[in-house]
């Protein structure tokens, strides 16, 4: 008889290793078909609490990072090789601005309360990371929830919800996305590879 576990997830939907993470804990739960039943709940993290409503431009935000434009894109290219053997296409080159993530927070908190929330953020990874679209904006954000099928639009309920819950993922001592959370007591950060994720919910679910 599968285990049942859950598995709660820190992330950013800005965040390149949060997708590959993802797409390496899918192939993880591929393998352990059977033996774990796993539910999953995406936990918000903002890389950049301090961002302003409307985001930056994303050449100005990572030469604020990082130095240097050339040095970002160095580590956009380390990004994208890693992604390709996930299957992502990355389209860093493409990428105009950094969005502030509070309103794609709270499309998935939205989502997640109608069983929709893996969708959303895959969605979410997607059109940013791979269309280059800026998921702070609010047409971009309606789409993708339409074609979801998300009901309803996030209220400022849903943003208290998505505060209190930020605030309980930093009061963990979580500073870096992806972590994964096992049942409330163990945990795991950092885009593993599938195998020692798998590994690591094997031993979570016993």
């Amino acid at each position: 008889m599968a285990k049942p576990l859950l598995i709660e997830i820190a992330s950013d939907v800005i965040c390149p290793w949060c997708y590959i993470g993802k797409r390496r804990l899918e192939k993880a739960l591929q393998s352990l078909a059977g033996e774990v039943e796993v539910r999953l709940e995406w936990l918000p993290f903002q890389l950049n609490p301090d961002m302003p409503a409307g985001g930056i431009a994303r050449a100005d935000y990572r030469r604020a990072k990082f130095g240097s434009v050339e040095k970002g894109r160095m580590l956009d290219a380390r990004v994208a090789q890693e992604g390709a053997g996930e299957g992502i296409a990355f389209a860093f080159d493409r990428m105009q601005r950094t969005p502030n993530t509070v309103a794609a927070h709270q499309l998935i908190d939205l989502a997640q309360k109608q069983g929709k929330g893996n969708a959303v953020v895959d969605a979410l990874f997607r059109a940013y990371f791979e269309e280059a679209k800026d998921i702070g904006d609010e047409a971009v954000l309606k789409e993708i929830a339409e074609r979801a099928g998300v009901i309803g639009r996030a209220d400022e309920k849903i943003l208290e919800e998505v505060k209190e819950k930020e605030g309980r993922v930093r009061d963990l001592g979580i500073s870096g996305v992806p972590t994964f959370i096992f049942n409330k007591e163990s945990g795991l950060s950092g885009a593993y590879p599938p195998e020692q994720l798998a590994q690591a919910i094997r031993e979570a679910a016993k």
